[in-house]
């Protein structure tokens, strides 16, 4: 330690400037407990004299290893307390002891800082309440710390969401009621709390009815004594459910304010807000506040266009049950009032385009019932939006208001999406200014695109063999502050993209260290997925090696021609013979990936190969083998008996299949190792894994021109989001869909797992992927709807979430294609010994499809099951079934009969 680190004032003793010496070095050992009574022996002058020393040794111990953490966590502790006696601002002190790496250990250095503390005046130590509560980090996680500063200020209780979020935590701690009761912020927090945006876990998650376990019950008993504004809460409840967000943090919320009840006069003073709250909140907000407005309905408070407005909202939601309720409270008041048809009933024809078609029956019914009651010209809006109807009961609407009953006559037209055509990727950076731009956007962005992942690497082998020492003082210069640079081991478990070759140029990887990873073996007997990352991993670590080696390549051979990850059979061929041409060698991993990436289903293949025998090189051989082989990298298929895990006593999403690679000995003998599980290294498993890597979107690339085995290694990630309720899992099935080669039972049942995904927007993607099946020729419904059938019946796939990819499939227009399979899946669901949940929901998707694309035929089953009695949805809608397949046979045979005569 410097000598100007400690005689910053002239006016420090000899003997004080011992003190702080002792002080800093009593910190530097992390000696803690010992700080308050050191700095008890020093004046405000040795104080602010121990600082620079403090903010010196501060910059050192923070830049200690990780062998010395425990030392750096105790240094830190008692850099804090050090610290906070130290400081004489306000301002300052509260950053000193709110800083994250102070504050990190703060719970077991709070009693010392409120000792060091003890002595300031109260000002003081308000303003430093208020700044500590500001920060998380402090008021949430060390709540007691700054409670204690307010306490001994006595400043105004701090509303901050950082402090409220360590006081619900503090208060939960005990009998919850007591501790509310006693504590003099209650009433200032409590509905500061109820507003809170995230609402703490605490809160959202109370358990059962007692007060002193649940929350919203505790505020209710609090409530009923007196001790709480109960309009204050209902007016923050009613704010923070009108805000909006997640159904878990509005649980709290909507909790307390059912428990609490409103007034008659709370409930007309808020229409607006219910309102709100009725159109766009989560279901259970909009159930309340449909609740409140049907019984202001009913007591006549709801104007007519409120009601209609709330009509107009609740109608356009997907739940069922509340447009059904909504549909129950128009029919009371229309039979109370029936001068409201005029404003009521053309909002009620919004439920025409529902997608239920019970939901449509009823809507109908209750506009006959009241259509006397409007005059000429609502008659003829009302008679319009039955173009809504499904065609089930478009009859029944020509003939409530008198018109035909629509028929174009046209054949039905399916609508697919327009087939994909193929993108080409656009070439290299040419100037190194752009080269450089690119790189800084994949490694910054962690960029998870095919495209933008092959420039960029292209790119780099491109440049580094025009000039290479221009390449490395450009990079350089752009990753000066990367965090690799100053990190030489950071490469030892992960390429981490292109760092790991951006790295090599520069010299910061260690030569062993690129030859160890270039050695690397990723397959293993259990997680496919980690071969996968192994072949990108792969080629990363030759490009590096081609950043510092002797060996030349002009380019990679296997750069993308196209978006897909294929490259163009003619264009390998010309880089072969530049190759040859140039005198360079292919390096192995560029050169087998380049054989997997290639079309051999392109109509210039033959030509190709042809061409590339004469190149007379062992390159130009193996790609004119290669592309005459009919040689499918599709692994066999096999199902077993599903196991369970022991611990969870969840499914395994993967244990019915088993993927059996066959041996291949050309693959085997000239691939390189990242590559040789293609040709039979793997043996049989049926574990899971859990693999996740951030180069996912890369893998597709790894064998666009071969799909089916593609989608056979990817079918147990899929399998996460139909089980394990994993976002995401669907990922795959776009590149799978866009991909060359032959489509079989692995890629049929990768589309059936993602049409069951839990989340929408897995289901959505499944959906799309489908469809463009469906365009280019490639979908077998047969095939789909068998591998359907058997997720279905071990529960691996959910009917409710089928029947919502199928019902989004046919909306598209796409009705023939969905019925297509759906045909095929019925039988089993409909003649099943124990009835199928969710069984309706899928017959009424079928139904839909055979009313629009006036499909004919018979359905095993269909008759039986429409034949029962009852009004459940199954034999309502296996009814509308069969009576459209009825419709559509009499159709067919008169449009015969018309084409005989």
């Amino acid at each position: 330690m410097t000598e100007a680190t400690v005689t910053a004032e002239t006016m420090v003793t000899a003997e004080a400037t011992a003190a702080v010496r002792e002080l800093l070095d009593a910190v530097r050992d992390g000696r803690q407990h010992v700080v308050p009574g050191m700095l008890g022996r020093l004046d405000a002058a040795a104080r602010k004299a121990a600082l620079p020393g403090l903010k010196e040794l501060r910059k050192e111990v923070r830049g200690w290893g990780w062998e010395r953490w425990t030392a750096q966590a105790e240094a830190q502790r008692a850099l804090r307390v050090a610290g906070a006696g130290c400081h004489t601002g306000a301002a300052a002190a509260a950053a000193w002891i709110g800083s994250r790496d102070l504050a990190g250990w703060g719970q077991n250095s709070v009693d010392d800082v409120l000792e060091v503390l003890a002595d300031r005046e109260d000002s003081w130590l308000a303003d430093v309440a208020q700044r500590l509560a500001e920060r998380p980090a402090v008021a949430e996680d060390q709540y007691r710390l700054v409670h204690t500063l307010v306490v001994r200020s006595g400043c105004p209780v701090p509303t901050t969401e950082a402090y409220a979020r360590g006081w619900t935590r503090d208060m939960t701690n005990g009998e919850l009621v007591d501790r509310l009761r006693t504590d003099p912020q209650t009433p200032v927090l409590l509905p500061y709390a109820v507003q809170l945006p995230q609402t703490p876990d605490l809160l959202a998650w109370s358990l059962g009815t007692e007060p002193d376990r649940s929350w919203p019950h505790a505020v209710k008993t609090l409530a009923d004594e007196g001790l709480v504004d109960r309009s204050a809460l209902v007016d923050a409840g009613v704010a923070r459910l009108l805000r909006g967000g997640r159904a878990r943090d509005l649980r709290f919320p909507l909790a307390l304010l059912q428990l609490l009840g409103t007034t008659d006069e709370e409930r007309r003073g808020r229409i607006p807000d219910w309102l709100g709250m009725a159109a766009d909140a989560p279901s259970p907000v909009a159930a309340h506040a449909q609740e409140v407005l049907t019984q202001l309905a009913l007591d006549g408070v709801l104007a007519v266009g409120d009601l209609a407005e709330m009509t107009g909202s609740v109608l356009f939601r997907t739940e069922k049950k509340l447009v059904r309720a909504q549909l129950t409270l128009l029919a009371k008041v229309l039979r109370r009032e029936p001068g409201a048809a005029t404003e009521l009933l053309p909002v009620i024809t919004d439920a025409f385009g529902h997608e239920d078609t019970g939901i449509q029956e009823r809507a109908l019914k209750l506009v006959g019932r009241h259509l006397a009651a409007v005059d000429a010209r609502v008659r003829e809006e009302l008679a319009g939006a039955a173009a809504l109807l499904s065609p089930v009961h478009r009859e029944a609407a020509a003939e409530l208001f008198g018109v035909a009953a629509p028929d174009d006559g046209l054949p039905y037209a399916e609508v697919l999406p327009p087939l994909p055509g193929p993108r080409p990727v656009a070439p290299a950076a040419e100037t190194l200014a752009e080269l450089v731009e690119e790189l800084v956007a994949v490694s910054r962005r962690r960029s998870e695109d095919l495209e933008e992942f092959e420039r960029a690497l292209d790119g780099l082998v491109r440049h580094a063999h025009r000039d290479r020492e221009a390449l490395r003082a450009a990079v350089r210069e752009a990753f000066s502050d990367a965090y690799w640079r100053r990190h030489p081991d950071f490469f030892t478990h992960s390429t981490h993209g292109l760092d790991v070759v951006l790295a090599a140029l520069l010299g910061d990887v260690r030569p062993s260290g690129i030859d160890q990873g270039r050695r690397r073996r990723h397959a293993t007997v259990s997680c496919v997925h980690h071969a996968l990352a192994g072949a990108v991993d792969a080629r990363l670590w030759e490009a590096a090696w081609l950043m510092t080696s002797a060996q030349r390549v002009p380019f990679l051979l296997a750069t993308p021609t196209l978006h897909t990850g294929s490259i163009d059979p003619l264009v390998l061929v010309g880089r072969l013979r530049a190759y040859h041409d140039a005198g360079a060698e292919p390096a192995p991993v560029d050169l087998a990936q380049a054989l997997l990436r290639v079309r051999k289903a392109d109509p210039s293949a033959p030509g190709a190969a042809r061409k590339a025998a004469e190149l007379g090189t062992r390159a130009g051989e193996r790609l004119a083998e290669w592309l005459t082989a009919d040689v499918s990298l599709a692994p066999g298929l096999r199902f077993l008996a599903r196991g369970r895990d022991i611990r969870s006593g969840k499914w395994w999403p993967a244990d019915r299949l088993v993927l059996a690679i066959r041996e291949r000995r050309a693959i085997r003998e000239e691939f390189p190792p990242a590559f040789q599980w293609l040709g039979g290294e793997l043996t049989e498993s049926v574990r899971p894994c859990h693999h996740w890597s951030g180069q996912r979107p890369l893998w597709p690339g790894v064998l666009p021109d071969d799909r089916e085995t593609l989608a056979a290694w990817l079918l147990p990630a899929l399998g996460n989001g139909a089980e394990w309720d994993q976002r995401g899992a669907a990922w795959s099935l776009t590149a799978l869909a866009e991909a060359d080669g032959p489509v079989g039972p692995a890629l049929h049942l990768a589309l059936a797992v993602g049409l069951g995904c839990r989340h929408a927007e897995d289901r959505l993607t499944a959906v799309d992927a489908l469809l463009v099946l469906a365009a280019r020729g490639d979908l077998d419904p047969a095939l789909l709807a068998a591998r359907l059938a058997e997720l279905v019946a071990d529960g691996t796939v959910k009917p409710n979430r089928l029947a919502d990819s199928v019902r989004t499939a046919a909306s598209t227009g796409a009705y023939a294609t969905v019925w297509a399979v759906l045909s095929e899946l019925l039988p089993g669901l409909l003649t099943a010994p124990k009835p199928v949940r969710g069984a309706g929901e899928l017959v009424a998707v079928a139904a839909e499809c055979v009313e629009r694309c006036r499909a004919t035929g018979e359905i095993p089953g269909l008759a039986d099951v429409a034949a029962r009695r009852g009004s459940s949805q199954l034999v309502a809608q296996a009814q509308r079934l069969a009576s459209a397949l009825r419709h559509g046979t009499d159709q067919q045979r008169s449009e015969s009969e018309e084409i005989g005569h």
